[in-house]
């Protein structure tokens, strides 16, 4: 897959704007994902006066976005791909360093990071999808912005960041559900505190988290 051109389009777009955007798009690039830090905090801590299922979903974001970042960085070090910044003749320099090289390329972690916890964060809590989705694409555009990735990296990034983080929250989300109940049923206190004081019994059969 060859996206040069559009790597060349955008970048060039990046050089010919203010540059209080691209020192907006440089923080954001670099910084943006600790945004979904707070919002793992913020969906757990939500969670906790809720069903055992709804604190299953939110405790499974962080480590199937962790799951996928893994398999990126797998991915990573076997395709190789040197970076844009230095392989792509012709092009404007990056508004960051370019990462040295080993450093690969493809995909893209932040944008694997990104649209894991955006797909993550969304099954925890739905609505949260019409903020995570978008935010996940605009880091994704920022890796390209700045010139440290090609478009394919990034929509590579997206797909499997997103794809992995979904497979693993629904597989899990089931036993972590029991599991969830039985810790607020068994009235230990850091087990009751972590999970929240909603109710250890669901209004309802929840597959793969029944209660009795």
């Amino acid at each position: 897959m060859n996206s040069s051109d559009l790597y060349l389009d955008i970048t060039g777009f990046a050089h010919r704007t203010p540059t209080w955007v691209r020192s907006v798009f440089e923080g954001w690039t670099e910084y943006g994902l600790l945004l979904f830090g707070v919002f793992f905090l913020a969906v757990w801590w939500r969670s906790r006066g809720q069903d055992p299922r709804s604190v299953a979903l939110a405790v499974l974001a962080p480590p199937a976005t962790a799951a996928a970042y893994a398999a990126s960085e797998a991915l990573k070090s076997t395709v190789d791909e040197e970076r844009p910044c230095r392989a792509v003749a012709g092009a404007a320099a990056s508004l960051l360093p370019c990462p040295p090289t080993g450093d690969w390329s493809f995909p893209s972690n932040h944008s694997a990071l990104a649209g894991a916890a955006a797909i993550a964060l969304a099954l925890a809590v739905r609505r949260l999808a019409l903020l995570t989705v978008p935010l996940a694409l605009l880091m994704a555009f920022s890796r390209v912005f700045v010139g440290v990735h090609y478009p394919h990296d990034v929509a590579m990034g997206l797909l499997l960041g997103g794809s992995l983080a979904a497979l693993a929250v629904l597989a899990l989300a089931g036993p972590v559900c029991t599991i969830i109940a039985a810790m607020r049923a068994s009235g230990v206190r850091a087990a009751v505190w972590f999970t929240g004081p909603g109710p250890a019994r669901q209004t309802r059969n929840v597959p793969g988290c029944r209660v009795p």
